[in-house]
């Protein structure tokens, strides 16, 4: 934007300045042309009056009046008395001094490297005389090349003001706009506390206002909705407490210790969703997780039923801990969600593999595997009684981290749940949060 307006500035401005310029310089020519012929009228006629002093004195008169005049002490004064020698140094042609001496008039005529002057003189006796004042092109021009200098410079002053100008004016509007882009840039990577001071043209300011009020009104919307889901996690107590009285009253065993810790856990899940739910969206810090601390934790609440169920299982890598930038709640759910797909849509006895690493979370299973990955990932399209929820979270929370999920078939000839990683989203680990104790 500030090179147009320095481009357009420059353009409006050389096309004023040609246009006064031009014409200018123009009459400084004319101007110095017509000073140096004032000078040569008045040679000729300081001459004429001393031809009128000298007129029947003789030629020693007539030579020492031609020198007493600037112009014939320079010598480019002339004389010419009809039939008569030439007195001074003349530059016209004779031609010339005979036309104006027949017209009576004078005249200025062209001369080898300039012009030359000529006024007729009548002298007593009805004598006629042509008194000649020669001017050099160079006396013509006299101070044209130091006008037309200045007026060049007074131009470039002119151009470059104005570029200056419109530069300054620029880089305020470039940099009202600079900020707003700026507030909206980090608005949409996550910053909900960006907003724009107002400030610029009035179109601008009232651009910023607007993204502020649209800002707010999103904050607001997003406290709105997670108040929603927290009320609607509370409300999910109420029948858990029943059933952790019925589990309760189970008698002591595997089955009944799975199940009070299966409701402890749910317990806990359901207490961070409404903690969480019920923070403001604008308070929210980014937070980072070791994705191999949550495997292990999950794993060990899956692996109690996969022996029930007589799974066959393993773990491959996590001996180096994996920074993602995402919330412990949120990578939990995706490693859930991961996992529990494959107790849910595989049949008892069904083994299936984990593989942590920098590059990401892969679960591969030995099940019947996923004949349109692309379906599975609609939400309530996702067939088989699903309502594709599951992989819709995981697939989020890959984004969330900079990384994206892919679903294809396993070398178990099974389904493959990835959770693809990007290098970059792990270059520098974060700060280490603090472990969430698990039952």
């Amino acid at each position: 934007m500030r090179n147009a307006l320095m481009r357009l500035s420059f353009a409006i401005t050389s096309m004023i300045a040609l246009a006064f310029l031009v014409p200018l310089a123009y009459v400084t020519k004319e101007i110095a042309h017509d000073r140096a012929l004032a000078e040569a009228r008045y040679q000729a006629d300081a001459m004429v009056a001393a031809l009128a002093s000298t007129s029947g004195n003789g030629s020693g008169a007539l030579d020492r009046a031609v020198a007493t005049v600037p112009a014939g002490q320079s010598g480019r004064l002339a004389v010419h008395l009809l039939g008569e020698p030439t007195v001074g140094t003349s530059h016209a042609a004779a031609v010339e001094v005979d036309r104006a001496a027949t017209q009576g008039r004078s005249l200025t005529v062209d001369a080898p490297g300039g012009v030359a002057y000529l006024q007729t003189v009548v002298l007593d006796g009805d004598r006629t005389a042509v008194v000649e004042v020669y001017v050099s092109d160079a006396d013509l021009g006299r101070g044209v090349g130091a006008a037309w200098l200045a007026l060049a410079g007074l131009a470039v002053v002119l151009i470059g003001g104005s570029i200056l100008v419109a530069d300054r004016l620029g880089a305020q509007i470039v940099r009202s706009t600079k900020r707003l882009a700026d507030g909206a840039r980090a608005f949409g990577d996550g910053d909900l506390h960006a907003r724009v001071e107002p400030d610029g043209p009035p179109e601008l300011r009232d651009a910023a206002r607007s993204f502020n009020r649209m800002a707010d009104q999103m904050v607001a919307f997003a406290d709105a909705e997670r108040e929603l889901a927290a009320d609607l996690s509370h409300r999910l107590r109420t029948p858990l407490t029943a059933l952790r009285l019925d589990a309760d009253a189970m008698p002591p065993g595997p089955i009944g210790e799975r199940m009070r810790q299966a409701f402890d856990a749910l317990d806990d899940e359901i207490e961070q969703i409404i903690t969480t739910a019920r923070r403001s969206a604008a308070d929210r810090v980014p937070e980072s997780t070791d994705l191999v601390e949550v495997v292990a934790d999950r794993l060990a609440f899956w692996s109690v039923l996969a022996e029930d169920q007589q799974r066959p299982w393993r773990v491959v890598g996590g001996q180096e801990p994996v920074w993602v930038p995402v919330a412990e709640s949120d990578l939990v759910s995706a490693v859930d969600c991961m996992l529990g797909n494959v107790f849910q849509h595989t049949p008892e006895g069904t083994g299936f593999e984990v593989h942590v690493s920098p590059h990401g979370l892969i679960v591969d299973d030995a099940g019947p595997g996923i004949t349109d990955p692309a379906r599975a990932l609609r939400r309530g399209s996702s067939g088989a009684g699903s309502t594709g929820l599951g992989l819709d979270i995981v697939r989020r929370v890959a984004e969330t981290a900079g990384g994206r999920l892919v679903v294809e078939r396993s070398p178990l000839r099974g389904a493959r749940v990835a959770v693809v990683l990007e290098p970059v989203a792990l270059t520098a680990p974060p700060p280490r949060p603090q472990r969430r104790v698990v039952r």
